[in-house]
């Protein structure tokens, strides 16, 4: 078989992600009908149709758009390398905005591995606040904690990580309790709050215990304020398993029931839609290496 027709590629791809032939030939300043050619020359090299073209728009065709996904991850990275031969890539920055949580207990520890594959690309990482709006001008992604998926018009939301809690303390305050860890026991060794007591309420609801006891107990105003409190011995937290897996693959927590509850609270990624070629690229590198991340620490974690 012949050489891909390298030139029909990129048109094509150009023409998948505009969304039409015109839109495509603008950017890429020629015809409609050179375009029209191009992808022509390219679907009778491929021996298929590449669109569906019954509606108003061109709708690439499922093999179509695997194709285009491709072709757009690859030109990215021959133009980055281009330019990094000629010597005029200026190492852009990724700003990454984080609630705190996420930031200290997985981000911060991990970033080290995505800043050594991708040398051409900074990080900077700044304060998401819950609660509080983020500005996208200023920020290329965030991650959030939030009551389901956040929904904002021009923006891509994925689930980062579930919000799955159960009760942690230190081991110097797990010796203290009997050997067999009741649900009286762990209210007993004093109760820690994130935020509010509600976690707590909810969690003794479901334990069964009758009648459900008073919840009173240190409030933190933030999650990284009642790890330091766990981590210290001073009670039992509700903490999110997602964010305390070193803590416990070290020891440095330890789980006392099995009982977890979801106030379907759960950590997400948001990020922006863009044109900007560059921003797209570069956004796109740091979200395949984090789901990357995740699926290989869920592949070496094992079955449970």
């Amino acid at each position: 078989m012949s050489q891909p027709p390298l030139k029909a590629l990129q048109v094509f791809e150009t023409v998948a992600r505009c969304g039409s032939f015109k839109e495509a030939a603008a950017t890429l300043c020629v015809s409609q009908s050179a375009v029209s050619h191009q992808i022509r020359h390219l679907e009778e090299w491929l021996g298929r149709s590449l669109f569906d073209r019954s509606g108003q728009r061109p709708q690439p065709l499922p093999h179509a758009q695997v194709l285009a996904d491709t072709l757009h991850h690859s030109l990215q990275e021959i133009d980055s390398a281009c330019r990094l031969a000629r010597g005029k890539l200026t190492p852009r920055t990724l700003v990454i905005a984080s609630i705190p949580s996420v930031a200290i207990c997985w981000l911060i520890p991990r970033l080290s591995g995505f800043q050594t594959r991708h040398l051409d690309i900074g990080t900077r990482v700044v304060y998401a606040l819950h609660g509080q709006n983020i500005d996208f001008d200023q920020v290329d992604l965030a991650f959030v904690y939030a009551d389901g998926p956040p929904t904002l018009p021009g923006h891509r939301t994925r689930l980062f990580q579930s919000g799955a809690s159960v009760p942690v303390c230190s081991p110097a305050l797990r010796d203290t309790m009997h050997s067999v860890v009741s649900k009286g026991a762990i209210v007993d060794a004093g109760l820690l709050h994130d935020t509010s007591t509600r976690g707590w309420s909810v969690w003794l609801a479901q334990a069964g215990l009758d009648p459900v006891p008073t919840v009173t107990g240190a409030i933190f105003e933030d999650f990284n304020l009642l790890r330091a409190a766990a981590l210290a011995g001073q009670g039992v937290a509700l903490c999110p398993l997602a964010l305390i897996g070193a803590d416990l693959a070290t020891n440095r927590l330890v789980q006392l029931s099995n009982l977890v509850i979801n106030q379907g609270f759960d950590y997400y990624l948001i990020q922006r839609d863009t044109n900007d070629l560059e921003v797209s690229r570069v956004r796109d590198h740091f979200v395949t290496w984090v789901f990357g991340m995740l699926d290989a620490e869920v592949g070496s974690a094992g079955p449970n």
